[in-house]
């Protein structure tokens, strides 16, 4: 019996629909799921219920992209246990999901003035029944147009390269108007989640935890693919030092995953699930 809790589905960038992976979550013994979709909660309360039928715990999740705009850093917040639907959360990340897909779309319009053969007709039949388009969505066009073989790969870095130490930035590279990360705990807060810091490895976030905390934090991710044995150590110290829940996940993306992973293959362990419902309940004593 394993739980996983960060896992993606076609409503945000993963490929796979809710249904697909569900019965892959049956097969894997996945037996307490969270979903966590960039941004939004549809279809959250309906996924419950399938979940509940097939015997899995669906845990009601989200994954809010935000800042760090005292060190200009990505910093994603996952938070589980939401209420789906608050306002506080749709506040939140409407208008993120409007200019990331907006965004996407004058993207593909210079990858088309560049001289690559997409439509954004095309790149839109992969976003179809998400909640728009995403930079994977592009770039399983580009794929299927011959120009790659990979989503993340040598023409994914040269096309969204950000322009960091001086380089220039790539052709289709729009920079995006996240939220600021204290802002995003406190709406899963109000919406009766518990947010945790997701993969500070990766995003060499471990330095914004006082802040972090401050502003509510409750947990954070030791267990992730893109985590080696230091981003586990320091993850696990910080979880020690500021009492916050550990968590993991394999961040399953299916196909449009940054690297090859199982649904389920970074249990954090069952007890992970009653630590956080334990934590969500203090919360609301609180």
């Amino acid at each position: 019996m394993k739980a996983e809790l960060h896992c993606h589905t076609k409503l945000s960038d993963g490929s796979l629909t809710f249904e697909e992976v569900l019965d892959l979550a049956i097969q894997r013994e996945v037996l307490h799921l969270a979903i966590t979709n960039h941004d939004t909660t549809q279809e959250l309360t309906l996924m419950v219920d399938k979940g509940l039928e097939q015997g899995v715990e669906i845990i009601p999740g989200i994954e809010i992209s935000a800042y760090d705009f005292i060190r200009n850093r990505r910093i994603h917040i996952l938070g589980y246990y939401i209420e789906p639907g608050h306002d506080a959360l749709a506040t939140l990340c409407s208008p993120m999901l409007e200019m990331r897909h907006e965004g996407c779309r004058k993207a593909v319009d210079r990858l088309i003035e560049a001289g690559y053969a997409i439509t954004w007709e095309q790149v839109l039949q992969y976003a179809e029944g998400g909640t728009g388009v995403y930079k994977q969505h592009i770039m399983h066009a580009l794929i299927d147009q011959g120009y790659t073989t990979s989503i993340y790969g040598d023409l994914y870095k040269k096309l969204f390269s950000r322009g960091q130490n001086g380089e220039q930035p790539g052709i289709a590279y729009l920079p995006t108007k996240y939220v600021d990360a204290g802002d995003a705990i406190r709406a899963i807060l109000a919406a009766g989640g518990v947010p945790a810091l997701a993969h500070p490895g990766q995003y060499r976030s471990f330095e914004a935890l006082p802040e972090l905390v401050n502003a509510g934090l409750q947990g954070i991710e030791v267990w992730h693919p893109l985590h080696g044995t230091e981003d586990e150590e320091r993850a696990r110290g910080c979880a020690e030092e500021y009492d916050l829940v550990m968590t993991g996940g394999s961040d399953f993306h299916g196909f449009y995953g940054e690297k090859e992973v199982e649904l389920g293959s970074k249990c954090p362990g069952i007890d992970t699930v009653h630590l956080l419902r334990t934590r969500k309940q203090s919360l609301l004593d609180a």
